[in-house]
This record gives structure tokens, C-alpha cells and sequence, in this order.
């Protein structure tokens, strides 16, 4: 039998989660659920039904699985504690402070519903939290080390867009090579904010805007790029168009720790991604999530987890025993 989905939300994340599902066999998409009039929103699995978010509550025994694809500002801490009273969930809530606080509003509502929600789930955190994990747990003596990119950051890219003056924009994090290569050589260096990433944005001007003046603004805007040092190009509209408009994002953690009597050798652990399309890789990994987060709920283990939680043989379609001969 297929587990059965639902997408809440159809944008970037959502209609990366429909292609996801695709690539998965045990799986069906029965439903995406949209605040938008379910007419003007255009699927591209046939067998599925687009819905409006008002009548969601029908569907309360037709899904297995709902996907929520909402922005972590201001949908997932209502959307995800309110969806699981219906349903198991899982989303990709990104607030790195306000994970204890969303774990304990989830949590409470799944215990008194009798459903599995999976919080956080994505590549940071998400992969990245696991590896940083399995790096402190194998080497305890040592430092920790995440680098972002290079890509497209969409909060400060939508930040510059907001400025006065901007027609269109994007922002891409850049690792610092140098400060890169001294972790990997186990220095364990104490990097600031400023010597880790590199911030660089590509500007289109509407018509008779100042320069000098949006420059100005991007370079000095506090929590977004006062702290880095960043490099602003103008550039026309067409070459946006033609560089510009994919959504790649990537980076990397790495553990570097020391072992023996007087800790005299070093040893890094480093785990990367490179990818073409940041939404799509982050549907991917919801997707794997998904079917361990139906296996727990048929277990009747029910409650908020994180990926912490999460047996890795739970993501996959293979068998405890084809898993051992194929992949062990």
C-alpha cells in the first residue's frame, strides 16, 4: 500500500515535494492544499486534487502524511501545531532559536491527538544537525565549524529587494577560502562572523535610482550584511534573467578534534552539499522523512521528533535486510 500525501502550500518547497514523491514509489500525492483559489493553482500529478485550505478538514482520514511547505516566519509555528490535530507531519522550520519553543507547542498537540510530527527537517538545519551531532559524539575534543555556500540566501535576497529603488536582486553567501582551509589543515581557529562568509549581491536599478545611495543601504543594513564585508553589482535586467535566476544553495560542517593521550592528533570530519536547487533538495530530504514519520505513527509512537530521533533505516524503502547486504 502507498503512503498516502498532502502538500500544504504550493510554492517553490511545495511543487519540489510533488516531484519528490515522484522519485518514490511507495509513495502517492493525494492532495495539495492552497490558500489561493484551487482553480488558478496548476499541478502537474494528474491523479491528485488541488484543495482549498478551508476544507482540509475532509481529507482527516485520506492522508498519511501532510507535507507543510510554509514559510518558518509566521506559517509553520500556526500551521504546524493546527495541521497535527488532523494529521502526522512534518515540516521544515528553520528558526534555529525557536526550535524548543516550536518542538513544545507541536508536541503537546500530537500527544493529545495521537499523531507523529517530524519538526526541522531539512539541511540546516536538518543533515547538517545530524552530522554536527556524529562529529561531537566521535570527537569530543574539538571545535565545530558550518559554512554556508556558495548561494542564493532568499531572507537577504528579499531584504535587498525591499530597499528603495531595487527592482530585483539576489544575494549570494560566499565561504571565505582561507578561513575553509584552516579548519580542514586542524588549526581550530576562532573565526568572527566576518572572516567565515562573504556576502555578494547582483542589483537591477528601477529607472533613476541612486546607486550610490542603494549601495550604501545594503552595505551598512544591521543583522544582514553590516557584519560582512560585501560587494554589490548593478547589472541590467537581461543579464539577471540569464544568471541569476536559479535558487543553488550548498555549504559545509565540519567536526575538527583531536584524540590520543595528550591529544596530539588531529582529525577532521567533514560532510558537504553542493546543489543546483535549494527548495528541491530541502523536498527531497522532507520526503525521505515522511515515510520514517508513518512508520513511527504505525507504531503508535507518537509525539514531536526531530531528526535526532529518527533511526536512519526508517528513511529508506529498502528492508533491514536488503539494507545490510546493499548498503552496510
Amino acid at each position: 500500500m502507498s503512503i498516502r500525501i498532502g502538500i500544504i502550500g504550493y510554492g517553490n518547497l511545495g511543487r519540489g515535494v510533488e516531484c519528490a514523491i515522484k522519485q518514490n514509489n511507495d509513495m502517492e500525492l493525494v492532495a495539495v492544499f492552497t490558500r489561493r483559489d484551487p482553480s488558478t493553482v496548476k499541478i502537474l500529478t494528474d491523479t491528485a486534487k488541488v484543495v482549498n485550505i478551508k476544507d482540509i478538514e475532509d481529507y482527516k482520514d485520506k492522508i498519511d502524511v501532510a507535507i507543510i511547505c510554509g514559510g518558518s516566519a509566521t506559517d509553520l509555528p500556526n500551521q504546524t501545531p493546527e495541521y497535527s490535530r488532523l494529521f502526522n507531519c512534518i515540516d521544515s522550520f528553520d528558526t534555529h532559536a525557536r526550535i524548543p519553543e516550536h518542538f513544545d507547542n507541536v508536541n503537546k498537540v500530537c500527544l493529545e491527538n495521537n499523531k507523529v510530527t517530524l519538526i526541522s527537517i531539512g539541511w540546516d538545519p536538518g543533515l547538517f544537525s545530524l552530522n554536527r551531532l556524529l562529529g561531537n559524539a566521535v570527537l569530543p575534543d574539538g571545535n565545530d565549524y558550518t559554512f554556508w555556500g556558495k548561494g542564493v540566501s532568499q531572507g537577504h535576497s528579499d531584504a535587498v529587494r525591499r530597499i528603495k529603488g531595487v527592482k530585483n536582486a539576489k544575494q549570494y553567501t560566499i565561504p571565505v577560502e582561507s578561513a575553509l582551509e584552516r579548519v580542514r589543515n586542524g588549526e581550530n581557529p576562532t573565526l568572527t562572523t566576518r572572516e567565515k562568509h562573504t556576502r555578494e549581491c547582483f542589483v537591477v536599478l528601477e529607472e533613476g535610482a541612486d546607486a550610490a545611495q542603494v549601495e550604501k543601504e545594503i552595505v551598512t543594513m544591521p543583522n544582514y550584511f553590516a557584519d560582512y564585508d560585501t560587494t554589490v553589482h548593478f547589472i541590467s535586467e537581461e543579464e539577471f534573467n540569464a544568471n541569476h535566476s536559479g535558487i543553488p544553495h550548498g555549504g559545509f560542517v565540519i567536526r575538527s578534534g583531536k584524540t590520543g593521550w595528550e591529544g596530539e592528533k588531529n582529525h577532521t570530519i567533514e560532510f558537504s552539499l553542493k546543489l543546483d536547487s535549494n527548495p528541491e533538495f530541502t523536498a527531497s530530504v522532507l520526503v525521505a522523512y515522511a515515510r520514517a514519520t508513518y512508520r513511527l505513527a504505525e507504531k503508535k509512537d507518537f509525539g514531536c521528533k526531530t531528526i535526532f530521533d529518527i533511526p536512519l533505516a526508517l528513511l529508506s524503502p529498502k528492508s533491514g535486510e536488503e539494507l545490510r547486504k546493499t548498503l552496510l
